[in-house]
């Protein structure tokens, strides 16, 4: 009894924390979830209603999943292959290793909503200095972020550039893989692209593994980039000022955390935003899960 105490004393601040900023607001989500709140009056029992218009009234909801899909499919894997790769080179590099790794992992210390309006700019299909230089060479850019077709693209342009997280992560795996295995490898005739698949990869697993988990999270939690980009392009500088579809252009940056935040903090049906919280959550428990399960041996 002494020791339960005790180690109950000792986990009470994360126990508290737990109850307090998870159990709690998730509790609290799935019940209203359940209602019609406003959050300006008494929060209104309506059952499984939010649901049902989820599934067969709400007219951004496929759109917004269709895009978070992409996100997921696209741009998440983008990124972990270039920061993988940019990791790859910087371990090759012996003269001014310490510069360019400070070079390639200072973008992603740019706040995101500032790094994404100097993007918009920077790629702003009439005075951008982007498309100034293709048009040195001839070449007519496209449209960026006002046209739906490369809104999505610009955005993946964007995550490329401040991969510097990920990177660090890879190039600390990457330099503790044993020399002697390559080593090894090249004396028995294995060239650079057979060390890598044989030797590099499987070392590092674990690595791949948690980054593929948690860039996957990300891409479904994947807001701020998204937002800031479709307002300043279309001009608006505050979100909650938007009016008509939203993700702009034609919706082509709209995901699922956009469209739970348009529910619930634009147009106040807090009730519905719930909902789609409970859904988002329920999606990225079942894809960590099943992510896992496919893998399971694969960080072995």
């Amino acid at each position: 009894m002494r020791n339960r105490k005790l180690i109950l004393g000792l986990l009470s601040p994360w126990l508290i924390g737990v109850a307090v900023f998870f159990l709690y607001p998730l509790g609290a989500t799935v019940y209203y979830s359940f209602t019609s709140f406003d959050m300006l009056t008494p929060a209104r029992w309506v059952g499984l209603r939010n649901y049902s218009y989820m599934l067969h009234g709400d007219p951004y909801l496929w759109q917004a999943l269709r895009n978070t899909a992409w996100v997921m499919a696209i741009l998440v894997p983008c990124q972990l292959l270039f920061a993988l790769g940019s990791a790859l080179v910087l371990t090759r590099i012996k003269r001014g290793a310490g510069l360019f790794r400070t070079l390639f992992y200072l973008p992603s210390l740019a706040p995101p909503v500032a790094a994404t309006i100097a993007f918009v700019f920077l790629f702003n299909p009439g005075t951008g200095p982007v498309n100034t230089i293709l048009r040195w060479f001839g070449i007519q850019g496209p449209l960026w972020f006002t046209d739906p077709h490369w809104a999505k693209p610009g955005l993946v342009l964007l995550a490329l550039w401040g991969a510097g997280n990920t990177m660090v992560i890879f190039l600390a795996a990457l330099l503790d893989v044993p020399v002697e295995l390559h080593e090894a490898a090249a004396c028995d005739g294995a060239g650079p692209l057979r060390r890598l698949i044989t030797v590099t990869l499987p070392t590092i697993r674990p690595v791949l593994l948690f980054s593929l988990v948690t860039g996957m999270i990300g891409g479904l939690q994947y807001f701020t980039q998204a937002v800031v980009a479709g307002e300043v392009a279309s001009g608006s500088a505050d979100i909650t000022a938007s009016s008509g579809a939203p993700g702009y252009p034609d919706g082509s940056t709209l995901t699922f955390p956009y469209w739970l935040y348009a529910q619930g903090f634009q147009r106040f049906n807090m009730g519905y935003a719930c909902a789609l919280g409970v859904v988002l959550f329920a999606i990225a428990i079942g894809f960590t899960a099943v992510l896992l399960r496919r893998t399971e041996g694969f960080a072995a």
